[in-house]
């Protein structure tokens, strides 16, 4: 990751700061103005803005011409989620056999370079993933994740949550998949995959990355298996784990949760700071052993 400043030179105030922004918590400007009290040091705002934001050019793990896997893009309906929505399909080129599928669920700002690796990541794993664009129905992910943000929040949650239930459908049916179809999501996915683990009762694996509980009402309804994944420092998810655990233990769901210590929200995503290499091929091997047991 080629950065001017270095991760261990950003302090935790300034990750907390792109946290609220990264959730729309607090808009560009007012990033920008708050990150002035930090700018200490040799440090100037352009700099500390710039080593924040994303870097998608030089993160790629699997590049999509990788000769490893066949990935293209395609277009499924979703008729009650604003129409046809256009996803990333993937899944290794090699293949001679029907594979289990992953439904892989972007964050809040549309399908970008970093999900659909993580989509080509899975395939390279030995399975079929399609990673959905829930911002289609507006034009698509349009290349910017601020702009990216702002479309997403003026999408129907609900419709949403349909696209992606119905690209479990349609991964389910495909003549690659095995009929078995497992989840993960990534922030505003990890809410995702909750919800659908609520609402599918076919789903055979749900995998959320720091991801909004759902209410405990709804966990009675949940039949699969969890993998959670949870940052230590994310307060504004984790806090919620505990009531979302006793949910779980009473209605004796099967699940296994991690809470990856010293870590923020995030850290999966290779493209910011954020990132901690340790704990997310940490999560990333227990994601795949765990989708290996459920969905073969």
């Amino acid at each position: 990751m080629s950065r001017e400043i270095k991760k261990e030179d950003i302090r935790q105030e300034v990750f907390d700061l792109y946290d609220d922004y990264a959730h729309s918590r607090i808009n560009r400007r007012d990033f920008m103005e708050k990150l002035s009290i930090y700018a200490v040091g040799g440090l100037t705002v352009s700099a500390l803005m710039s080593a924040m934001m994303p870097d998608y050019k030089n993160t790629l793990q699997i590049k999509s011409d990788d000769p490893r896997i066949k990935s293209d893009y395609i277009h499924y309906d979703s008729p009650k989620g604003g129409g046809t929505i256009k996803a990333l399909l993937s899944k290794p080129a090699d293949a001679n056999k029907k594979l289990g599928g992953v439904v892989v669920v972007h964050e809040n700002r549309g399908l970008n370079p970093y999900i659909e690796d993580v989509g080509r990541r899975v395939a390279i794993a030995g399975f079929v993933s399609i990673a959905p664009d829930a911002l289609t129905p507006l034009g698509g992910y349009p290349g910017d994740d601020d702009k990216g943000r702002e479309m997403q929040a003026k999408r129907d949650k609900n419709e949403m949550l349909q696209n992606f239930i119905d690209a479990f459908e349609y991964l389910r049916k495909s003549p690659d998949c095995n009929g078995k179809v497992g989840v993960v999501g990534f922030c505003f996915g990890g809410g995702i995959a909750n919800q659908m683990a609520v609402k599918l009762p076919d789903l055979a694996a749900a995998v959320p990355f720091y991801g909004a509980q759902p209410p405990a009402e709804d966990v009675p309804q949940i039949k699969a298996p969890l993998l959670l994944h949870y940052a230590g420092l994310d307060t504004r998810i984790t806090d919620g784990w505990a009531a979302y655990e006793k949910a779980l233990k009473e209605n004796k769901k099967e699940y296994t949760a991690f809470i990856y210590p010293n870590v923020n929200h995030g850290f999966h995503n290779d493209t910011t700071p954020r990132y901690d290499k340790d704990a997310a091929e940490l999560a990333w091997k227990r994601t795949i052993d765990f989708f290996t047991a459920k969905l073969s």
